[in-house]
Formats: C-alpha cells, structure tokens, sequence
C-alpha cells in the first residue's frame, strides 16, 4: 500500500466520551416520563453510558404543568429506587438527580417559591417549545439569576424557529444561559438542519455541556454514530465545555 493510500484511507479513530466523565442529561427514572419505562430498562440504558465511559449521571425527568407533573419528592423517590438497583446489581456508577424544566407560566411561578432541581454549582436545566417562541424566555431566565440560579438551555440547536437567526444563540449566551447540545444531534438524529446548527455551535466555541438526552435503548446506536463525527471530536477537543467539572 503506498504512503497517499494509507494516509487517506485511515478511519478516524472513535471520540472517547470518557474524557467528559457526566452526563447532564437524561431520563432514566422509570414510568415517570418519556424514558425509561421500568427498573430493567433503566439499567440497560445506565449499563449503555456506562460502556460508552461514563462514569457519572445526572438525570433529568421532565417537569411539565400540563403533562409530566413530576415534583421533586417524586424524582428524589424514583432516584433512591434505581440507585437501590444498581447497587443490586453491582454497576459502579454514579448516579444524581436534577430535572427538565419546561419553560412554561406555571414553572415561571415556582421560581423564588419552590426550592428547583439542580445539579453541580446550581445550574438548571429548562426546554422550551419546539413549535413558537417562548414569550417569557428572558422574564424567567432573569429571575432564575436573581435567585441564584445559573440556567441552561436544553438542546438549543433543536428550536427551528431560530434556525434562520443565529445570532439569538449569541443573545442567550450573552445574557448568562448555557447552552447544553444533544449528541444525538451532531450524528444528524434530530435531521440534518438541527446537526448543522450543532455544528456551527461547536465551530464558535458556544457550547458549554454535552448531554445525552437518553430516552431509550436505540439512543445508544444514535451515540456509537456520533462517535466517529468530526464535530464531536472537535468539540472534546475545546475548552468550552464543563462536564468533566461536576
């Protein structure tokens, strides 16, 4: 083999996610939201990130005042019961709890009145609409701040309607919002707009945490894709994130 073909026809090497440590984002709480559904699949969804070199999750069940009205006394609950399982089960990892906040009026009156969810030095995590921008985004993010709270926007690159206006990514950021990024997007999961917009995320250095956003089993095909992406490894790469600090 000549020295061009080699060179060419070498396979970039797989991503290793070890080097992130946590996972800010998931649901592995079963039967209380879209995730997973029972104890036996919430350890083969935790096994799945555990083998991907994981070595901390914070999982995050959805909070929703119209559908998932999950409190706090009740992920805390389900969070002991899944941790009695891995114990059981012999799986070394650590497991936290904080939540998904949708970005809605009823979460915007709990704030200042209900203690939040959070994970590693007080940070939120909240989603917002995929269909219309959300009206109170920047009432709740101040007021978030006020009380001590440093949020972070889910999977921002999964909002079409800023798609044409990607200067809003730089407003948020600006006003003091991280920006968590799925890893399901960078390997086009969410299509190929969403990935694109991951991409130029990473590229302008504006994402500060990686999450996984597990769900279910066929995530982990979704990650072991992601793992050859060179966004991904870009993204590792930088400074710019801080899983590996929580």
């Amino acid at each position: 083999m000549s020295f061009l073909s080699s060179l060419f026809g070498r396979k970039r090497p797989d991503a290793d996610l070890s080097v992130l440590r946590t996972d800010v984002h998931s649901h592995l709480i079963p039967g209380i939201d879209d995730g997973s559904v029972s104890i036996e699949n919430s350890l083969e969804l935790i096994k799945g990130l555990h083998d991907l070199g994981y070595r901390k999750l914070i999982t995050t069940p959805h909070i929703m005042s119209d559908f998932y009205r999950n409190s706090p006394e009740v992920i805390l609950q389900g969070l002991a019961d899944v941790r009695e399982a891995l114990k059981s089960n012999n799986i070394d990892i650590q497991l936290d709890a904080a939540a998904e906040y949708y970005c809605d009026h009823d979460f915007e009156l709990k704030i200042g009145k209900e203690e939040l969810l959070t994970f590693g030095d007080r940070y939120l995590l909240f989603e917002l609409s995929y269909l219309n921008p959300t009206d109170n985004f920047d009432t709740v993010t101040f007021k978030l701040q006020l009380e001590g709270y440093k949020p972070v926007l889910a999977h921002p690159e999964r909002y079409p309607y800023w798609y044409q206006s990607f200067d809003k990514y730089s407003e948020i950021r600006d006003k003091g919002v991280l920006l968590q990024v799925n890893i399901a997007s960078i390997a086009g999961h969410y299509g190929t707009v969403a990935k694109r917009i991951a991409e130029r995320l990473i590229e302008n250095n504006m994402v500060d945490l990686l999450g996984s956003d597990m769900h279910k089993t066929s995530h982990i095909d979704v990650y072991k894709r992601a793992l050859k992406e060179p966004a991904l490894h870009r993204l590792l790469a930088s400074e710019t994130l801080i899983n590996s600090s929580l």
